[in-house]
């Protein structure tokens, strides 16, 4: 398998570098699997002092998760893996949000829907000329996560409502006013930023504080231009204050009839896109404004996009209309804002996924690392890499006991039947390193 980062650490820095540019740097499962491990692996590694994330090419750092993935697996009634590859995100963005050194995240280009999910939760987040930032997912009939709404609901006042139901893109000053970013860096800057950083990771400083970094990122930086939000801020939280999105699209037409032709354009755009997807995108945010912390806000994300994969059309209909078939002429159902139920936003908060988030959740390397020592275990000699590459498909976490002692116990299920292992149960021991101890099997 061709990798699809970039990892490296030199200078005390960790360099992570989404690697596929040809595909804007989406993320795929595998690639998220990728970051996962590195992740693990500069945790607990002392000469990783800050950990540096950029994108690969000249387009944008990511333009989110790989939707045709997600799309496909829905299509093929796969739901169980589109809910697998949102775990292993919410895991990642989790990880780069909690590591315990600096994290500094270039947002230069394209940052969007995943893309914010690895960058906008991150101590340290730059910005430059080129970005262009949004949470994209009612454009596809879906809600946004990866903590977005964690993000929008800190907004000034009630721009989560607008940036959210509308998928509005915001330009390096709409972020940075937005607090999806904090400092505005012109892109030619960024080598030798980067250099700088890697000077302060280099020092001998221990240990190395996050205000020391924005002192760096600071004298690189830029004072924001202001943003195009300011001057609509009053007419924003005037409209987008109602109680519903039929009550918003009300405000936003009585206020385009004295005059304000931007409010009428917004009023267009929310009556286009999904129903189903503005109404719920609303109810999320306005209910991640009374949540503790990330963790709780991907908690609620996922059982809302868990909602949407097992229960609603307009997902797949929507990254069909936008990415598939390009006809961008999705049939939403219900087709109006009208038909919608007004308790539609409350059922899908209270949705309860086939598989919990975090109670079942295992890195992905130590997955791995399960999934490897079952193979060698119960095959002849040393398994060749299509051996691995199709028990990593068909060996699928089913419960995780974690124990005082740091250890943890991985019962693993083959869930599509061709496996060796068709009908047994294996069981994993990891210590707390992490490290093999123990494998058994029960039929």
């Amino acid at each position: 398998m061709t990798s699809e980062i970039l990892a490296r650490v030199d200078d005390g820095v960790g360099h992570l570098t989404l690697d596929r540019p040809r595909a804007l740097n989406a993320l795929g499962y595998s690639m998220l699997g990728e970051i996962a491990d590195v992740l693990d692996e500069w945790r607990v590694d002392p000469t990783v002092r800050l950990v540096l994330l950029d994108g690969a090419g000249d387009r944008g750092l990511c333009a989110g998760g790989d939707i045709r993935e997600l799309h496909a697996s829905v299509v093929a009634g796969r739901q169980a893996d589109a809910r697998r590859y949102f775990r292993r995100e919410y895991a990642v963005d989790a990880a780069l949000a909690e590591l315990p050194v600096p994290v500094v995240t270039i947002m230069d280009g394209i940052t969007m829907g995943g893309g914010v999910g690895l960058a906008a939760h991150a101590p340290v987040r730059v910005v430059t000329e080129r970005s262009r930032v949004a949470m994209p997912e009612t454009r596809i009939g879906f809600t946004p996560d990866v903590g977005g709404s964690w993000l929008l609901a800190r907004a000034p006042g009630r721009l989560g409502e607008l940036l959210a139901l509308g998928a509005v893109t915001m330009d390096a000053a709409d972020a940075v006013h937005a607090g999806f970013a904090d400092h505005y860096v012109p892109s030619e800057r960024l080598p030798v930023l980067g250099a700088d950083l890697a000077a302060l990771a280099s020092a001998g400083v221990d240990p190395l504080d996050v205000e020391a970094v924005r002192d760096v990122v600071r004298r690189h930086a830029l004072p924001a231009p202001v943003s195009g939000l300011v001057a609509r801020r009053a007419a924003i939280d005037a409209a987008y204050a109602a109680g519903t999105v039929p009550e918003i699209v009300a405000r936003l037409r009585a206020a385009a009839v004295d005059g304000d032709e931007r409010a009428g354009a917004e009023a267009d755009e929310l009556e286009r896109l999904s129903p189903t997807a503005v109404t719920v995108a609303l109810a999320a945010v306005r209910s991640a404004r009374g949540l503790p912390d990330l963790r709780a806000a991907l908690a609620q994300e996922y059982g809302l996009v868990c909602w949407f994969v097992d229960t609603q059309p307009d997902l797949v209909e929507g990254i069909r209309a936008q990415v598939v078939d390009k006809d961008r002429d999705p049939s939403w159902r219900p087709a109006t804002l009208a038909e919608v139920d007004p308790a539609l936003g409350a059922e899908a908060l209270a949705y309860v996924p086939a598989e919990a988030l975090w109670d079942d959740a295992l890195g992905p390397r130590l997955a791995r690392r399960a999934v490897e020592a079952v193979v060698r275990r119960f095959s002849e000699g040393e398994p060749t890499p299509d051996e691995l590459a199709a028990a990593h498909d068909d060996l699928v976490v089913e419960l995780v006991e974690r124990h005082e002692d740091g250890s943890v116990v991985v019962h693993l299920a083959d869930t599509c039947g061709e496996h060796f292992l068709d009908g047994y149960w294996p069981a994993v021991r990891l210590d707390a390193v992490g490290d093999v101890v123990e494998v058994t099997v029960e039929s």
